[in-house]
């Protein structure tokens, strides 16, 4: 016989156990299938009536891809619209045109930044530099990055050629009488191969104070060059903000492109990739 005395009482199995350990173990009496369950009852928001809810959706990434791609979009395809039925915002355009034109060399050089056979080079050397270094480091293909940027540059022609026939719209009365000016070609190409270099580069680059600058280098280039066609009059304002909205796009593409590849290959082998994160 064992002590007979006072003593704390004694858990029991049965059911005041299965209160306790029931909800986390597998063999619970009151579950008929004997599953974990997949949300615990605390975890989840309260409805109106008190009950558990629903997990609510994650804010931010939805918001800004609409943001970087739908608004663009939309702008893009209010101002192609608008110039294709000579709505009131050519007209708005054509005045503010009058008002900015004062053909100078400085303008005439700007507007040259957006030469193919300017910023097509400059592209050219950053990713040729960036595909040998990561090649250099063994990462996990290399090529990729350069090649992508490569075949934006590329489709640049394929988009706005046809845009122009489309649009067939006439140029500011600082040029000769000619038509297909809108979106302008020269802002595209300014903004993609610049831009494709600047997100080329980014990785390589290891303080923030430095992306910064190149980010910022970036944007006075293609405001440089857009200014310059403006001021120059080679080109309506409109078709330089349409050239924008297009290439935001295709620039945003191109980052979340980047973005899951280097996301793939790093979940792939990360031993073996030592090249930027």
């Amino acid at each position: 016989m064992g002590d007979i005395g006072p003593r704390p009482p004694q858990l029991r199995p049965g059911r005041a156990l299965a209160h306790t350990t029931g909800a986390s173990g597998s063999g619970s009496p009151h579950r008929s299938d004997s599953r974990p369950p997949q949300t615990p009852r605390g975890a989840r928001p309260s409805g109106p009536d008190g009950r558990p809810g629903t997990t609510p959706p994650v804010p931010g990434r939805p918001t800004s891809l609409f943001l970087l791609l739908g608004l663009p979009a939309r702008l893009f395809a209010l101002i192609t619209w608008q110039v294709v039925a000579e709505g009131p915002l050519v007209r708005v355009d054509e005045r503010v045109s009058r008002a900015l034109i004062q053909p100078d060399r400085f303008s005439e050089l700007l507007s040259d930044l957006g030469n193919v056979q300017v910023a097509v080079p400059v592209l050219a050397v950053v990713l040729i530099h960036t595909a040998w270094r990561s090649r250099r480091t063994g990462t996990d293909r290399w090529w990729l990055p350069a090649t992508a940027a490569a075949v934006l540059m590329a489709l640049v022609p394929a988009l706005i050629v046809p845009l122009k026939e489309l649009t067939d719209r006439p140029g500011t009365p600082a040029v000769p009488p000619a038509t297909g000016y809108f979106p302008s070609g020269h802002t595209a190409t300014a903004a993609i191969a610049y831009g494709s270099a600047a997100l080329v580069l980014l990785p390589w680059l290891r303080t923030a104070r430095a992306r910064l600058a190149l980010v910022l280098t970036y944007g006075v280039l293609v405001l440089g060059v857009s200014f310059g066609l403006v001021r120059r009059g080679y080109h309506w304002p409109l078709d330089v903000v349409a050239s924008w909205c297009l290439c935001t796009v295709l620039l945003v593409s191109l980052r979340l492109f980047l973005s899951r590849s280097s996301r793939r290959t790093s979940a792939g082998t990360p031993s073996r990739r030592t090249g930027p994160s």
